[in-house]
């Protein structure tokens, strides 16, 4: 095994070990990297002596030592994560939309979907089947956040909007 394959095995079985510890649950990242080092410490050990095998082996575990620091800094994780709130809702509570009241389907309903009712775009559920686009919708029931609807098929309603 010459000296570059030991370096990059050296440093693979760092990395598994160190993702182990820090993103990848289970076990297998870190047995297959506690496995290269001991591989590339033992090689070192067997091809150079024992002073070049000392010296690789304390510098895998500062290494290992580094990298953890490294990751678990909170300003490395800051890259990664969401820096901004997620202030909209479904359906505002303050909607005009009623028991009764007549739309169009601006999605397809299956069974969820958007819906145009009384000028107010809504998120709407079909209570029987899948509705199309562009169909029209009667509001049949209103539970919390949820507007059931059902299709229509009164031709007067299109000629209306």
């Amino acid at each position: 095994m010459n000296t570059t394959l030991l370096i990059i095995v050296l440093l693979l079985g760092v990395l598994l070990l160190t993702l182990e510890i820090v993103v990848l649950p289970g076990g297998i990242a870190g047995f297959f990297g506690a496995i290269l080092i001991g591989l590339g410490v033992w090689q070192t050990y067997a091809l150079f002596g024992n002073t070049t095998g000392t010296i690789v082996l304390l510098c895998a575990v500062a290494l290992v030592v580094l990298t953890l620091i490294l990751f678990l800094r909170k300003r490395t994780w800051q890259r990664f994560s969401l820096n901004e709130e997620v202030t909209s809702r479904v359906n505002e509570v303050e909607t005009a939309v009623k028991v009764g009241s007549r739309g169009n389907t601006i999605s397809r309903l299956a069974p969820t979907g958007k819906a145009l009712i009384d000028g107010q775009q809504v998120e709407v559920h079909a209570v029987n089947k899948f509705i199309d686009p562009d169909r029209p919708v009667e509001v049949v029931a209103i539970e919390g956040y949820r507007i059931d609807v059902v299709e229509v098929s009164d031709d007067r309603f299109k000629e209306n909007q």
